[in-house]
């Protein structure tokens, strides 16, 4: 688990750009690359080449195209996330409600974004997945959630129908009891959690301290065998604990 631990290293955070088009991947890097804290350490046009990269590269975050050629976005996800490299993926896509994307939080990826994220929004996405500390754009992650998990199998559509290694929440039954292993208070911290609040949003409506909240967060994962918070949204809402509304936004 590496939620909220901190990362190895003192040095920025290592980025790995995967993305078919050449006129992209330059936009994201002259975005991040004016960050002092921020690093792009490599390129990847297609799937299989990201995974080689992630490899090679050791990086501590991969923005990820969905669709790309050779192998796409979600088998790559689920590549590096079987493989154990601490990588975190944030999958791009272009519109928000994607069944793709839904697919690549399925096979581990830690949060997305929209291709046309505004940069202020592309960095602070980067440092978050990178920190582990909260699900990028919450809304819209819940938007997409309550759009493809409802109870109706909606969840394993299309694009879900096999989750593989790394993508522990694709195969949940409806109650599973591993969830009776949680505390009252674990189980208020995993659907304030499914609602895509911080650590700090957290610990402001319970009154309790931020790194309290991280312990409770370390436990419920370890509890329930999921590998980040991102697993443990997707997870609340396919074992039924978080029931999708209906949104006005």
């Amino acid at each position: 688990m590496s939620e909220g631990q901190p990362m190895a290293g003192t040095g920025p955070i290592r980025i790995l750009l995967a993305d078919d088009q050449p006129l992209l991947r330059m936009g994201f890097r002259l975005i991040l690359e004016g960050e002092d804290d921020l690093s792009v350490v490599g390129e990847a046009a297609d799937g299989a080449e990201a995974v080689g990269q992630v490899r090679d590269l050791a990086p501590d975050v991969v923005l990820m195209d969905v669709r790309m050629p050779v192998l796409d976005g979600i088998e790559a996800t689920r590549a590096i996330t079987a493989s154990g490299a601490h990588a975190k993926v944030i999958i791009l896509t272009t519109f928000d409600l994607d069944e793709y994307a839904f697919a690549g939080l399925q096979a581990g990826a830690s949060a997305f974004l929209l291709k046309d994220v505004a940069p202020a929004e592309l960095i602070s996405a980067v440092r978050v997945v990178a920190s582990g500390d909260a699900v990028v754009a919450p809304r819209v992650t819940r938007r997409l959630l309550e759009e493809y998990v409802r109870g109706d199998g909606a969840g394993t559509g299309q694009s879900g129908d096999a989750p593989g290694p790394g993508s522990p929440a694709g195969a949940r039954p409806a109650k599973d009891p591993l969830l009776e292993d949680l505390t009252a208070r674990e189980t208020e911290m995993l659907g304030a959690m499914a609602e895509g609040l911080s650590n700090a949003e957290i610990a402001h409506r319970y009154f309790l301290s931020e790194a309290t909240v991280k312990t409770h967060v370390r436990r419920i994962l370890s509890k329930l065998h999921l590998r980040d918070r991102v697993q443990a949204v997707v997870y609340a809402y396919e074992t039924g604990l978080v029931v999708p509304s209906n949104p006005d936004y």
